[in-house]
């Protein structure tokens, strides 16, 4: 349950600070297929191992890719806490870096 709240909380900020980048409701569903579909890809679907390095290195840059991780070694490898304390940490980081870039990113938006 935490990991799934901490992912959807990295993702409501990324699709948050993505939206500072878009003009209209339109282009902001234009941005969406840009974000979802490399997370996706890059989560683990297609195993890492057997792609090349540098590409491989894209894969941590998303927060799915994180979660993903701490689901399967709770999951399938029925690991403890003591096995994705990293993953939840990086997610936390995630949620704090794009809140962060969030609070930057509005400021053109509020009136004072």
């Amino acid at each position: 349950l935490l990991i799934n709240i901490l992912i959807a909380l990295a993702a409501l900020a990324m699709g948050i600070f993505v939206s500072t980048f878009a003009n209209s409701e339109f282009q902001m569903i234009q941005f969406i297929p840009i974000v979802a579909i490399p997370q996706v890809f890059f989560s683990g679907i297609i195993p890492l191992e057997n792609i090349a390095d540098w590409v491989s290195v894209i894969g941590y840059l998303f927060p799915l890719r994180y979660a993903g991780d701490a689901l399967t070694n709770i999951m399938i490898k029925s690991q403890g806490f003591e096995f994705i304390w990293f993953d939840i940490g990086i997610l936390f980081v995630f949620i704090f870096v794009f809140t962060v870039l969030n609070i930057v990113g509005l400021k053109r938006y509020r009136k004072v």
